[in-house]
């Protein structure tokens, strides 16, 4: 079994630097304690090892297809299903009153995180089931959350959500799916959805779809979307299903994720599609934003998942390959001697420190969103205020930086192989395909950055960047306690002061109505603002490995505590440094990408 997953840095990060064990002491997660969760992890990690891992490759090769009316998947999505159900990772996370868990959104994340780095083209089928469930559950009626979320929390029903169409793509304001009102209470939906990840296929009895639909009359734009539960195959009252007039067009065959069905479907061919509101008319767009929220961050999870299997199967190459012979302080090579392995050559070695920083600092950096989602349910009053805005302002960036920067890390693990990195036989080409997609999932990479830069930095009149400022205040004021850290910590303020220059430089475009102006360089700040947000992450593993090191109370071996300060070295040298580049061009007067007058890209 090739490795895929270091679970001692899961363990490290989920326990020691987010410390997972004190947030267990909230009223909502006493439920939960170390010793029960590290069984659940290992339970998932011996799932992903028999059955999820065995099948990755498998996927690819034979990939999901629409054939004679029906999608086709793996079989291994049948188990899959049923197992993640039996583990509680389908409603782990709903509150009791659901028949939920009250699970920690940190710990669902790091079952996931082991499921998807075994094999990224399951876990969002489940995954989109619990986010489907939650929303009906949260916004629907008693008798809408009755008849659906039990069967999706057993895994024998499914969900989705059905937003995007063909004539609108991510501009919701153009969706023009229909919802007329009956008499009987539910409405007639007409229209098609695209791109509906796990839309369809044989090893679910009944999906539930939420889709976006506008009912008669609406007002135009996206204050006029309402929300439907629109199923497959809808219950009648003898306790049966019958056919709701859902068609599954087709399946989009993608570059990658391939064993991950993506349908094209229908709804009202024969204008005999029931769909039943959710919460009030015209506030769709509202209520579908949590689940969006949720899959935004569990996208990102998927970026830091592909990019750490990546990272780890270069890492056994680069262990494994014998090529060349390392430079004498006088230049030459001794030809006579044997083969260095690979791992020993200093560009190899930046190739894999660049994947470790990256992987390992997202993944810091989703376990930060969680905690404070977990903050925000575990408390009531100012302190759930204060971490709601937080997990705002770290959601575009949790979904942003591990797709993007994930791509780079992939990139170089295809690097560290050479020419076999880039053949079929060698799994790295899979990963470069399979990450491409997750800057793209739930919003791009643009979207997420003008939602960053026009709505979060602004949040609260600024009042969630200065939260989210002094969290990162107080991790540099730990830092400093140690000398080795230290200079480290005032590259973290010096960049910190960056952001409010660039700030400083932005907001009067905002202030003077030049909104256009203000946001056409969101994607750069996104790129800045990440990169900041995840020397903070090093910052915290750093000082955590430190403190072991220091006291003596150690979990692990002090080689594994000194690899996270020398990575965090790393990042601050490599990466960091890109800060300032990023700022000049924010900062630069020419503006050469709004359209004018004339029409200069020809």
């Amino acid at each position: 079994m090739s490795t895929y997953i270091n679970m001692d840095t899961l363990r490290f990060i989920l326990f020691d630097v987010m410390g997972a064990e004190k947030m267990l002491e909230l009223p909502r997660f006493q439920e939960f304690d170390k010793e029960s969760i590290n069984f659940l992890l290992d339970a998932v990690k011996d799932f992903s090892d028999k059955d999820l891992y065995p099948a990755f490759r498998e996927m690819d090769e034979d990939p999901a297809r629409y054939e004679d009316g029906k999608i086709i998947v793996h079989p291994v999505i049948e188990k899959l299903m049923k197992q993640t159900a039996e583990l509680g990772l389908i409603g782990g996370g709903f509150d009791f009153e659901h028949g939920g868990m009250q699970m920690p959104a940190m710990v669902l994340q790091a079952a996931n995180f082991i499921m998807e780095a075994a094999n990224n083209n399951v876990p969002g089928y489940p995954g989109l089931t619990a986010g489907s469930a939650h929303l009906i559950a949260t916004f629907g009626t008693e008798e809408l959350t009755q008849t659906y979320v039990p069967r999706m929390m057993t895994g024998e029903w499914a969900g989705t959500m059905c937003l995007t169409e063909p004539q609108a793509g991510s501009s919701l304001s153009d969706v023009t799916t229909s919802a007329s009102p009956t008499e009987e209470g539910h409405y007639m939906i007409k229209g098609q959805k695209i791109f509906i990840s796990g839309g369809d296929h044989e090893y679910s009895e009944n999906f539930v779809h939420l889709v976006l639909a506008r009912i008669d009359g609406a007002p135009a734009g996206t204050k006029g979307i309402s929300l439907f539960v629109v199923p497959k195959h809808r219950p009648t009252a003898d306790g049966g299903l019958e056919f709701n007039d859902v068609v599954t067009a087709g399946d989009f065959q993608k570059m990658g994720q391939r064993g991950y069905c993506t349908t094209h479907l229908m709804f009202g061919s024969d204008d005999n599609s029931r769909g039943w509101l959710v919460g009030e008319p015209h506030r769709g767009l509202k209520y579908m934003f949590q689940m969006m929220n949720e899959a935004r961050i569990a996208v990102g999870r998927g970026g830091v998942s592909v990019a750490t299997a990546a990272y780890h199967a270069s890492l056994q190459y680069a262990h494994e390959r014998a090529q060349g012979r390392r430079i004498n302080n006088d230049g030459s090579k001794n030809v006579s001697a044997d083969q260095n392995l690979i791992i020993e050559h200093p560009d190899v070695r930046r190739m894999l420190l660049k994947q470790k920083a990256i992987s390992e600092g997202a993944l810091s950096l989703i376990f930060q969103a969680s905690l404070y989602h977990d903050l925000t349910s575990g408390n009531e009053g100012a302190e759930k205020e204060k971490n709601h805005l937080l997990l705002e302002m770290l959601t575009p960036v949790a979904k942003t930086y591990p797709s993007e920067k994930g791509k780079e890390s992939v990139d170089a693990g295809l690097q560290v192989l050479g020419g076999y990195g880039f053949c079929s036989e060698y799994i790295l080409q899979q990963y470069y395909r399979d990450i491409r997609i997750m800057s793209i999932y739930e919003g791009t990479t643009g979207i997420q950055s003008m939602d960053l830069l026009g709505r979060k930095i602004p949040l609260g009149g600024g009042k969630g960047l200065k939260l989210l400022q002094a969290d990162i205040q107080a991790s540099i004021e730990a830092a400093m306690a140690y000398d080795e850290l230290k200079p480290y910590a005032k590259v973290l303020i010096e960049k910190l002061g960056i952001v409010q220059k660039v700030l400083g430089f932005l907001m009067p475009f905002a202030m003077k109505g030049e909104h256009e102006r203000y946001l056409s360089d969101a994607t750069l700040f996104m790129d800045l603002f990440g990169t900041i947000i995840v020397a903070w992450q090093w910052l915290k593993m750093a000082t955590t490995a430190k403190q072991a090191l220091v006291s003596g109370a150690t979990t692990f071996t002090a080689d594994f505590y000194q690899s996270k300060i020398h990575t965090m070295r790393f990042f601050y040298k490599y990466e960091l440094g890109e800060v300032d580049s990023l700022a000049n061009t924010l900062m630069h007067p020419d503006v050469l990408t709004i359209l004018g007058e004339e029409e200069i890209i020809v």
